[in-house]
């Protein structure tokens, strides 16, 4: 246990240490960039003037007027999406149609089988086949 205290009070040293040391204070931000003299200087950079501003957000706010460019773009963009979903719809329809007409012809199919098949279980010999005997419509 004693091992524990040692590291523990090292560590705690360390970092006391480092704490007050002048290199901590100008790690974050170069002293010579002169910003402690020129507090301005820094926010001229990251701030523009106020008509700048509103020049800005009136050209790109949410209701400004866009170029013809701009419309041109989106509309091509709107006009490709519209011809890849109806070309995805109509693949989807295709291929339930194929698949539809393949059951309706697999059910005619057992339907003609069990109805040959009961047609020779019931048949008694009397009556030519139902082949022959079919009433036009």
């Amino acid at each position: 246990m004693s091992w524990t205290y040692a590291s523990l009070l090292a560590l705690v040293a360390v970092l006391f240490a480092l704490s007050l040391s002048p290199e901590a204070d100008s790690a974050a931000v170069p002293s010579s960039t002169g910003s402690a003299k020129d507090p301005q200087g820094a926010l001229k950079k990251i701030f523009m003037k106020e008509a700048d501003a509103s020049n800005f957000f009136r050209r790109r706010s949410r209701r400004g007027a866009k170029s013809q460019d701009e419309i041109n773009a989106e509309q091509r963009q709107i006009l490709a999406a519209d011809e890849r979903k109806r070309e995805f719809h109509e693949e989807k329809r295709n291929e339930f149609e194929s698949y539809a007409e393949e059951e309706h012809d697999e059910q005619d199919e057992r339907t003609r089988e069990s109805t040959e098949q009961w047609r020779e279980f019931h048949y008694d010999g009397m009556h030519p086949p139902h082949e022959y005997n079919r009433q036009s419509i």
